[in-house]
C-alpha cells in the first residue's frame, strides 16, 4: 500500500516538472515580456533596466531555478497586462471557476449514473432511448454551440434565464459564492448544462455498459436463483461493482472539465480563471499563460492520485496486488 502510494506521487512529481519545463519555456520563446511590459517606443536603457530587475540577463539555468523556487512558494509571478500578482489574479476567479466545475460535475455524475442505470435495466423502454438521445447529442454537439442554443431560447426568446456573468455573490471570507443567493444559481443553470453534456454522455454510456455486463455475471445469476429480491441484485450487488470504473472516469472527467471550463466561461462570460486565461492569451500575458498551464496540470494530477485511491478503496483486488 505505502509502495503503491510512494509511486504515483513520484510519478506526480514527474509530471509537475515536465509541465514546469513548458511553462518556463513560454517565458523564453513566447512574446517580449520587457516590449509587452514598455512597449515598443521605450528607449534601449529602459529595456536594459526592465530586463535586469526581471533577471532576463541571467543564465536560462538560473532563470529555471528561479522560476521553480518561485512557484514551490506560491509565487505566480507579475502580470505583464495588469501589473499585478497573478497568484491574487487567481485567488480572485478561482471561486467562480471551482464552483461551475463542481457543480457540473455532480450532476454529470449523479444524472449520467441514473440514466445508464435505467437504460440498462430496461434498455428498450422509452426513458432508456431518451438517455441514449441525450447521450448522442453530449457527445456529438460541441460544447459552445450547446451554450449558444441555450442563450438564443432560454435568454433571448423566453427570457427565463440570465445570459452572462455570474450574479449576485456572497463573501464568505476570502472566497465568493453564488450558491447562496436565488441570482446565482439562475445565472448557474446554463453554463452547468453547457459544461457538464459531454461528460454526461460519457457516463451514461459507461454506466449502462458497466450495469449490463454485471447484470449478466455469474453471481448475479446465483443471486436470481437463492431468490433475492431484484431490487436488491440491482442497486446494492450490481450497481456496486458496475459503479467502480466510472469512479475512475468520473474523477478524470472533473479534471477535463476544469480545463475545458474556459470555453464555457467565454460563452457565458463566467468571471472564472478560464475567462482569465483567454483574456491573457488576446495580450500574450505569459505569466498568466504558464500559471493556468501549471494550475490546469496540478488539478489533473491531484484528481488522479485521488482516483487511484478512491480505485484503492473500493476494489479488494487493487489492495491485494498493492500489497
Amino acid at each position: 500500500m505505502l509502495g503503491f502510494l510512494l509511486q504515483r506521487l513520484l510519478a506526480s512529481v514527474g509530471v509537475m516538472l515536465v509541465v514546469t519545463v513548458i511553462a518556463f519555456t513560454l517565458f523564453q520563446f513566447v512574446g517580449d515580456p520587457v516590449n509587452q511590459m514598455l512597449g515598443n517606443e521605450a528607449s534601449e536603457a529602459d529595456r536594459s533596466r526592465v530586463r535586469a530587475e526581471l533577471g532576463l540577463d541571467d543564465s536560462v539555468a538560473t532563470q529555471f531555478a528561479r522560476y521553480v523556487g518561485h512557484l514551490v512558494s506560491g509565487d505566480l509571478g507579475q502580470s505583464l497586462r495588469q501589473g499585478r500578482p497573478v497568484a491574487e489574479m487567481f485567488m480572485e476567479r478561482l471561486p467562480a471557476t471551482l464552483e461551475l466545475s463542481l457543480v457540473a460535475g455532480l450532476v454529470a455524475v449523479v444524472v449520467g449514473v441514473v440514466m445508464g442505470v435505467m437504460a440498462a435495466i430496461r434498455p428498450n423502454a422509452l426513458r432508456a432511448r431518451l438517455a441514449m438521445l441525450v447521450s448522442l447529442a453530449g457527445a456529438t454537439l460541441p460544447s459552445f454551440l450547446i451554450g449558444i442554443l441555450l442563450i438564443v431560447v432560454f435568454s433571448v426568446q423566453l427570457h427565463w434565464l440570465p445570459s452572462y456573468g455570474r450574479g449576485v455573490t456572497t463573501a464568505i471570507g476570502p472566497w465568493t459564492t453564488g450558491l447562496m443567493t436565488g441570482s446565482g444559481w439562475a445565472h448557474l443553470v446554463m453554463p452547468v448544462i453547457t459544461l457538464c453534456l459531454f461528460q454526461l454522455a460519457l457516463i451514461v454510456r459507461l454506466s449502462r455498459t458497466e450495469m449490463m455486463e454485471v447484470l449478466k455475471s455469474d453471481y448475479i445469476k446465483f443471486a436470481r436463483a437463492r431468490g433475492i429480491p431484484e431490487s436488491r441484485i440491482r442497486y446494492r450487488h450490481a450497481l456496486r461493482n458496475a459503479l467502480i470504473p466510472v469512479i475512475t472516469v468520473a474523477g478524470l472527467q472533473l479534471g477535463t472539465i476544469i480545463a475545458f471550463a474556459l470555453v464555457t466561461e467565454t460563452v457565458f462570460q463566467w468571471p472564472g480563471v478560464g475567462m482569465l486565461f483567454v483574456e491573457s492569451l488576446a495580450f500574450a500575458d505569459i505569466p498568466v499563460l504558464a500559471a493556468y498551464l501549471c494550475f490546469v496540470s496540478l488539478v489533473y494530477v491531484a484528481i488522479n492520485l485521488f482516483v487511484d485511491l478512491a480505485y484503492l478503496a473500493v476494489d479488494p483486488r487493487l489492495r491485494v496486488s498493492a500489497t
